[in-house]
């Protein structure tokens, strides 16, 4: 039998502690940028990305995001191809998008046929954001084959994103009227964010039937912001129900009519139902709608969501929270200066933590850490930027 001479064992029970300590360390030693950490803890990080213990799971994030990029980057590209748990190669590409390294595409667009769905998902959201002529054929293709409920919609988003293309915008209005609700809402959502003037017709015919649609095509028309849907928008505001009006008075605003007024009554509204539980459709429908107005850059809406969300409680809370966090990633700079000068801070940044937990937009909260990281890294010491980045990588925990 070896003997193992009594140093080298305790020179053993060092380095595991080590490793455990970084894993699980608090993230204040490096919140001044990047810092180094040993090959084998980076390694050991990136596997512990699988693990089922959610705690360590986060540590290993942590540990990888606050890595210098020449570190990070070649070790999640090298999971991503190679691990042997489908799982971390998922979590490894999320967190490789994180650092925006121009080698990257390369990556992505090996994994636009890949048998993992989830790789297969994250490279659909990313090329949302990296537009490139280049891809549209194979972009196509996968909207040929790709049926799978839960990946759709970031395909959807990834076309209507390169909408130029005239093949492109012929699949997305076939799209606006034949497949199931799920499909179509995703569809008519997209084109509405990408301000597709081209479908407004087709959204204009779903927009004019009372149905689970119908909130939807309210909003992508004033998302669009063509003024043929302001007659279409006029006769709904007389007919519509009343769960359908805090759309439409969205809608009418984004198209920057009246909006003052608009604004208020979303806020009244929003109040009410909050006084009034047995309103849920409405609470729903009002929190939809203000967030819509807060993504492109309402500081009266998102003011709303944090003041009357912080301190409600469910059934009102749930919406409110998923409102808030879909102005973060989709508005991060808006959302950020809002915290900066909220009256409850704490209330608004565990409204945004409620509402992190129900998003499951892996991609786009990986997109919102990265930048409040940057920021937070260079702001100065003691300024109110600083503190709102602590706060959030404490409350989100990333």
């Amino acid at each position: 039998m070896t003997r193992v001479r009594r140093p080298a064992l305790i020179a053993h029970a060092m380095h595991g502690a080590l490793l455990l300590r970084l894993l699980c360390a608090s993230t204040s030693a490096q919140e001044r940028g990047p810092e180094a950490v040993p090959a084998e803890v980076l390694q050991t990080a990136v596997d512990r990305l699988g693990t089922l213990d959610y705690s360590v799971r986060m540590s290993a994030s942590r540990t990888i995001r606050r890595a210098p990029p020449a570190q990070a980057v070649p070790a999640l590209t090298r999971a991503v191809a190679e691990h042997a748990d489908g799982y971390v190669r998922f979590r490894a590409l999320v967190l490789l998008t994180g650092f925006k390294d121009p080698r990257t595409a390369d990556v992505m667009r090996g994994l636009l046929a890949d048998p993992n769905n989830r790789l297969r998902e994250v490279a659909y959201a990313w090329y949302e954001h990296h537009q490139s002529p280049d891809i549209v054929p194979e972009l196509l293709v996968a909207a040929e084959r790709e049926q799978d409920e839960f990946l759709r919609p970031a395909l959807i988003r990834a076309l209507a994103a390169h909408g130029s293309d005239p093949r492109i915008r012929e699949t997305l209005l076939l799209d606006v009227k034949r497949g199931q609700d799920f499909f179509r809402s995703a569809v008519i959502e997209a084109l509405g964010d990408y301000r597709a003037a081209y479908a407004v017709s087709a959204i204009i015919d779903v927009a004019n039937v009372e149905g689970p649609l119908q909130d939807d095509a309210v909003l992508a028309l004033g998302r669009i912001g063509d003024r043929r849907a302001l007659e279409t928008l006029a006769q709904l505001q007389r007919s519509a129900p009343q769960d359908t009006q805090p759309s439409v008075a969205a809608a009418v605003c984004l198209l920057g009519i009246n909006c003052a007024s608009h604004e208020a009554y979303l806020g009244d509204t929003l109040r009410f139902a909050v006084e009034n539980p047995g309103h849920q459709e409405l609470m729903r429908a009002s929190a939809a709608a203000t967030a819509a107005l807060a993504s492109r850059g309402s500081d009266v809406a998102l003011g709303y969501l944090l003041e009357l969300g912080g301190p409600a409680r469910d059934p009102a809370r749930s919406p409110l929270a998923l409102a808030a966090a879909t102005v973060a990633i989709r508005n991060t700079p808006l959302m950020l200066a809002a915290l900066e000068r909220a009256g409850n801070r704490d209330a608004a940044m565990a409204l945004l933590a409620d509402g992190f937990d129900m998003l499951e937009e892996d991609f786009d909260e990986e997109r919102f850490f990265a930048t409040v990281r940057q920021g937070y890294w260079q702001a100065e010491d003691g300024s109110v930027t600083r503190e709102i980045g602590q706060l959030l990588v404490e409350r989100l925990e990333f």
